[in-house]
């Protein structure tokens, strides 16, 4: 048998992607290997479809996680996936897996966050199914979009010497995470403790316990009249990202640390961590952000936007593996290939 950690996540998918028959609907036009499925609706409007999964004690922590920021969440990253192909959330569905430890106020209170959630990004709750659970608490949304079809942005369309551009910050939920792991570790060492959390560190706890999805970049860039070439959301960290989009492009990449946006509380908490601002941006992941590449041309339009960093350019492939063609430039001239990280079976 196979372990599952000798493929690990970019690996396991692409080896279902293979093994999926093409489509028997004429209506299916992207199925497996972007943000979300696409499939037609009518002669100017495509349909998008995404859903993520939540698992207790692997995606998240009731230790230190209200129910209520967790619901909101729960929205938000599958809202952020259909950002990511430019497009607007319209419903969504809701699957819970539940424990017999689990009260009704409990479900109460994670359904308050969902609500508060759907408001925020004017989506419907539609449906959804309940379960019996005997490992926690399991959470899966799957969120329906719409896009004008001369707006859809996939993964594989940048296109060498595209600026590539990033929205918000990043490595700030990383280290939020870490800051409420430390927390957690020291309560359980002293239950009688009270949070030592400063009021300073409030930022990187929101970006990881209530991030938001890009939809508003998706307005703004509308306004602007730009359509990224290809665009993705910063889930997994913004290495593994550039990597999906040249890989799936067939291009390079050249990005540039002193370009990677990242708050003044990630340097300093970074700072107090001994951890590499830079590593916590690359790699720590769950940031929500929108990684997009345009033309040249069209950099112009957005090159003084508060919320949009230009940190790099698109490269030929020059026939070099993944692996070896995108690349981190230093401000001393040194240039690193960029790894991806990824989850691992169990981690």
């Amino acid at each position: 048998m196979t372990s599952l950690n000798t493929l690990g996540e970019i690996g396991l998918i692409e080896r279902i992607r293979q093994e999926t028959p093409s489509p028997a609907q004429s209506s299916t036009i992207q199925g497996i290997g972007d943000d979300a499925a696409v499939f037609a609706i009518d002669e100017q409007t495509l349909g998008l479809l995404s859903t993520d999964m939540l698992v207790e004690g692997i995606h998240f922590d009731l230790t230190y996680v209200p129910l209520r920021h967790l619901g909101f969440k729960a929205v938000a990253v599958n809202v952020s996936d259909i950002a990511a192909m430019n497009g607007v959330p319209t419903q969504l569905t809701v699957s819970l897996g539940l424990s017999s430890r689990f009260t009704v106020e409990a479900v109460d209170e994670l359904y308050a966050g969902i609500r508060a959630a759907c408001a925020a990004y004017n989506v419907d709750l539609v449906g959804g199914d309940t379960t019996s659970s005997r490992s926690g608490l399991v959470l899966s949304i799957a969120v329906i979009g719409r896009v004008d079809k001369d707006h859809i942005t996939y993964r594989r369309t940048a296109q060498p010497n595209d600026v590539i551009c990033v929205t918000g910050d990043l490595g700030a939920a990383y280290l939020g995470l870490q800051l409420l792991e430390r927390e957690k570790q020291e309560y359980l060492a002293n239950p009688e403790m009270q949070p030592a959390i400063s009021e300073e560190r409030a930022y990187l706890i929101q970006r990881q316990l209530r991030p938001d999805g890009r939809t508003d970049i998706v307005h703004e860039l509308r306004d602007l009249d730009i359509v990224p070439t290809a665009m993705i959301d910063i889930s997994d960290g913004l290495a593994s990202e550039l990597l999906h989009l040249c890989t799936q492009s067939g291009t390079g990449a050249v990005i540039f640390d002193e370009n990677i946006p990242i708050d003044d509380q990630t340097y300093l908490a970074a700072d107090e961590f001994k951890i590499s601002p830079i590593t916590a941006a690359l790699n720590g992941g769950e940031d929500y952000e929108l990684l997009f590449t345009i033309p040249p041309q069209e950099f112009e339009k957005l090159k003084n936007h508060s919320r949009i960093t230009a940190i790099g350019y698109m490269t030929d492939a020059d026939g070099r593996a993944p692996s070896d063609r995108v690349i981190l430039a230093t401000k001393a001239g040194q240039q690193t290939p960029i790894r991806a990280q990824g989850w691992t079976a169990g981690s």
